[in-house]
């Protein structure tokens, strides 16, 4: 059988993940990387795990930057040093975030803070990156923006109601950017639930097994199959825009 070759103008030059120093992000980034493209691995706080990150990527060109996703000055600083070290930008992978968790029953313990900190991070931040990264984006060759969101945003079950709010605010920003970027740009949502992560505080393997198991295909989601998705909408579906792909192990049906 002959082998099939991923065409060189599928291939991503430059790509930027947020929270690519842990969980999704990592994953992202090291598939990105083994592809042959310089990756951006953004990171918050926590600058040590990310040049870590760095120093085991396949390839060369890759760079740990801070980027405070609820904070303009800081994205634009961001856009502004990529725009210096590469002229460009191909993809965009909007990973970071947080959440709190919160009993879906509980709203007084939902309470404004918590919930502007979380639409702030997982909505606002995610719109407010691609509002800075376009005029990159449309340098650049084939680009495209993956959206990790969360199946939460479809079965109004999550970490809290603001996370679900706000994912499902992602979904639908999603399908209007893809209409607003085109033809330059294409955009995707990814959909996961359960990630073996620590992204949830105080969820535990055994927890996100029990729930594996009552899945139709019965596995516990890792950051990789998240990554392999990600990978599949940017270098795969060339077709495509404005799309939302579950990686829940049917859990939506």
């Amino acid at each position: 059988m002959t082998a099939i070759e991923i065409p060189a103008l599928s291939i991503p030059k430059v790509a930027l993940v947020t929270g690519g120093n842990s969980g999704i992000g990592k994953a992202t980034a090291a598939r990105l990387a083994a592809m042959g493209s310089a990756v951006v691995v953004g990171y918050n706080s926590r600058r040590g795990q990310a040049e870590e990150v760095v120093g085991g990527l396949q390839g060369r060109g890759h760079l740990a930057m801070r980027i405070a996703i609820d904070d303009p000055a800081s994205i634009s600083e961001a856009a502004a040093a990529v725009d210096k070290q590469y002229g460009r930008l191909d993809v965009l992978v909007n990973c970071g975030g947080a959440t709190t968790p919160v009993p879906a029953a509980d709203l007084d313990g939902l309470t404004d803070d918590i919930f502007d900190r979380t639409v702030s991070l997982n909505l606002r931040g995610p719109f407010a990156m691609v509002r800075a990264f376009r005029p990159l984006l449309e340098r650049g060759s084939g680009a495209a923006i993956v959206n990790i969101s969360s199946i939460a945003a479809r079965t109004g079950l999550g970490s809290s109601l603001a996370y679900l709010a706000a994912k499902a605010g992602v979904d639908a920003l999603t399908i209007a950017l893809a209409k607003v970027l085109a033809p330059k740009i294409r955009v995707f949502s990814v959909s996961p639930a359960g990630v073996d992560t620590d992204f949830v505080a105080g969820r535990s393997r055994e927890q996100l097994q029990k729930i594996a198991e009552k899945l139709p295909l019965a596995h516990v989601t890792t950051p990789d199959d998240v990554a392999r998705a990600t990978v599949a909408c940017i270098v795969n579906l060339t077709s495509s825009t404005g799309i939302v792909v579950p990686v829940d192990e049917g859990r939506h049906l």
